[in-house]
């Protein structure tokens, strides 16, 4: 075997050590994560402080890209990461030992400082995972490296490099090992997360004091392409910065009401909110990082308790009549925080913390066992999932989560619209051609939709019944296609005489605008 052959090989080998080490680390880690917590685990902290580290345009991107997969994306690339690290860990492991022990301890203590920098951190414990998981990663580098490195004895003895025996040996029971501690961590993980299901199962949700108002007939035009007025709840989005679904008790879950102006401070469980008057509404949610035609637009049935029932219990005021704050910041169990105006959530709109969606218990993704949503309002500064925490304060004295980041501190959602049906580079039959969509300005309502074709004149579309003033809108339009590439387009107009702008703006800082357009082919 030449030199270069046999050095290629021995550096593959120390890769492959330092791969099996790497992977003895996470599976040990994470099953160390199961006596302390999932989110402690090295790769969702090492997720969380990724998420919470990139800049907002950055986050904006992979969502747009990724759409709901970029969770999956960052953990897949936060593996990659590791493996390459320790592949180059057990290359170096060949020659510099020491050094490549304490490249594995960097492992460690990267993974502590981030378990233990979140938001919703429980201290020193949570790099507990971590640190294990160093220490294995070394122990197994150093058994690994000393089946390739054995000392060569002195001539005139054969040279006896390397333990290939030992060395496969030692590599199959590592991957033995690790592969059973893995599934250890998972099945122990799995029991936690089927607690929390369970706890979900248990809830037997109340019949609403104040029942969602009849729904018109024609509010759902039932075309084939259109979405429906109510998203079913498997299909509505999820955009949040969980990596690890938290789970919650509902036995054990209360809420605290309290801060600036704040006169009798509140705890409530959740067997308190069930026990108050709930009411039911039909209210259209839509996130920030909504791209124009985007999908993160749905419609629910939402069940809860009025925010402003709880807060005016509180003694709290809004600043219109004297209120000393201005700025309701909401905090989740995984440590988000979001922050609200007082003064919207007060105004008289239908405010809720909710404990249901589409007539179950709040699905555990989207914020089991209670949520908070105001109509109205982008996601990011009124939709705060897991939440277990109320603080009155001022917008100059607090800025949540994603202001930090450079978002608008008050979002509104803005009036959009958005084509259904034909989809984009669709080819379609020459004829009449049913064009149809959503549109939705909450808390407005929906006036009038129009639509035109290569840039012709705006023809004024078929609006579906009017459903509440916080949901969207259908629309249709009967188009007659002739033979050619067209583009079709969409604006809307509000209940305030508002027309959408045609000037195209991005998702951050407070929302994107501009028509929605879709190019078909009609042969």
């Amino acid at each position: 075997m030449s030199a270069r052959r046999n050095t290629l090989l021995q550096a593959a080998r120390g890769a492959l050590s330092g791969l099996v080490a790497g992977y003895a680390a996470l599976a040990v880690a994470e099953l160390a994560a199961v006596a302390v917590r999932p989110e402690a685990g090295p790769v969702t902290a090492v997720g969380g402080a990724a998420i919470d580290g990139t800049p907002a345009a950055v986050k904006d991107w992979a969502i747009r890209h990724f759409g709901t997969n970029d969770k999956l994306v960052l953990q897949l690339g936060i593996l990659l990461v590791l493996a390459l690290f320790a592949m180059t860990l057990g290359v170096l492991a060949l020659r510099f030992r020491k050094a490549a022990s304490a490249g594995a301890l960097v492992f460690g203590v990267v993974g502590a400082l981030a378990a233990t920098g979140r938001p919703d951190s429980t201290g020193l414990p949570d790099a507990l995972p971590s640190v294990v998981g160093a220490v294995v990663a070394t122990a197994v580098l150093a058994l690994l490296a000393g089946r390739l490195t054995r000392p060569r004895p002195a001539p005139p003895a054969p040279a006896c490099g390397v333990d290939r025996r030992g060395f496969v040996f030692g590599v199959a029971g590592v991957a033995a090992a690790s592969t059973g501690a893995g599934f250890l961590g998972l099945r122990l993980n799995a029991a936690g997360a089927e607690e929390a299901a369970a706890s979900r199962d248990t809830v037997r949700l109340p019949a609403p004091a104040s029942p969602a108002p009849r729904l018109p007939r024609g509010v759902d035009l039932k075309l084939p392409g259109l979405s429906p007025f109510t998203t079913p709840t498997r299909d509505f989005y999820r955009v949040d910065t969980a990596l690890t679904v938290p789970r919650v008790d509902a036995r054990t879950w209360t809420l605290r009401l309290h801060g600036k102006g704040v006169s009798k401070p509140l705890t409530v469980s959740f067997q308190d909110l069930l026990g108050r008057p709930l009411i039911e509404r039909d209210i259209t949610m839509t996130c920030v990082s909504n791209e124009v035609g985007g999908s993160y637009v749905g419609t629910a049935r939402w069940l809860g308790v009025r925010l402003a029932d709880l807060l005016h219990e509180a003694g709290v005021r809004p600043p219109s009549r004297g209120g000393p704050a201005d700025q309701l910041v909401a905090r989740s169990v995984d440590g988000m925080t979001l922050g609200t105006p007082v003064e919207t959530v007060m105004d008289g709109r239908d405010a809720l913390l909710a404990v249901g969606m589409n007539g179950e218990p709040l699905p555990l993704v989207h914020g089991f066992p209670v949520r908070m949503l105001v109509p109205g309002l982008f996601g990011y500064v009124s939709a705060c999932k897991w939440i277990r925490d109320i603080e009155l304060t001022t917008f100059d004295a607090y800025d949540p989560y994603w202001v930090r980041r450079d978002w608008a501190a008050e979002a509104p959602v803005k009036t959009e619209s958005r084509i259904d049906t034909p989809k984009p580079f669709a080819r379609v039959t020459a004829g009449t051609v049913t064009v149809a969509g959503v549109a939705w300005a909450q808390h407005k309502g929906i006036d009038h939709v129009e639509v035109r074709v290569d840039g012709g004149d705006w023809q004024r579309a078929e609006l579906a019944a009017e459903g509440p003033v916080d949901t969207w809108r259908q629309w249709s339009w009967r188009w007659r296609a002739t033979t050619g590439t067209h583009t079709l387009e969409v604006r809307a107009t509000d209940r305030t005489g508002y027309t959408q702008t045609d000037e195209r703006a991005r998702p951050i800082p407070d929302g994107a605008s501009g028509w929605h357009s879709v190019v078909v082919t009609v042969p």
